[in-house]
């Protein structure tokens, strides 16, 4: 019961993470396009370039959530190699619950800091390209690592009912 709420849950942060992948794609392909065609015309718009830079950014932290979730990301495993060549899965097991937790506090930690950080930014920041402010921009940061954070809890409790 709790493991497919979580599994349910734990979908929906790839749904999301997915349909920002693919919007953010979509602009910066767009948007870069616009900004070549409009050099044919002597135009420039200056708001472009930053705002591909962002998009960028954003993608890069949702895709590191769908790699969390997908156990893609990237890791050392020798502890886990050398226990299960000794057949001690069950504790491979253990260990890669302990891991995944340890990372989940990581990610949370750097949220929090990033969110420190954004609301420095929201005091003391200014309005960057296109009327946006700046903190909602480094709000990137907290928001990627949450998300990162929460997978890998989640992937805490399927790690124990597949029994991995």
């Amino acid at each position: 019961m709790i493991a497919s709420m979580i599994e349910k849950f734990d979908r929906y942060i790839e749904i999301i993470a997915q349909t920002l992948i693919g919007v953010c794609l979509f602009l910066m392909l767009t948007l870069t396009l616009l900004n070549i065609v409009s050099r044919w015309f002597n135009e420039t718009f200056m708001w472009i370039d930053p705002l591909v830079r962002h998009l960028v950014f954003l993608s890069a932290f949702m895709g590191g959530v769908l790699a969390t979730g997908n156990a893609s990301h990237i890791k050392i495993d020798l502890l886990g190699r050398a226990l299960e060549a000794k057949n001690l899965k069950k504790f491979k097991k253990y260990l890669r619950s302990a891991l995944f937790a340890l990372s989940a506090l990581a990610c949370f930690l750097l949220a929090k800091s990033g969110l420190d950080f954004a609301k420095v930014e929201f005091e003391y920041g200014s309005a960057s390209f296109l009327n946006i402010h700046s903190g909602h921009l480094v709000s990137i940061i907290p928001f990627g690592f949450f998300l990162i954070g929460l997978r890998f809890i989640a992937q805490i409790f399927l790690n124990e009912e597949k029994g991995e």
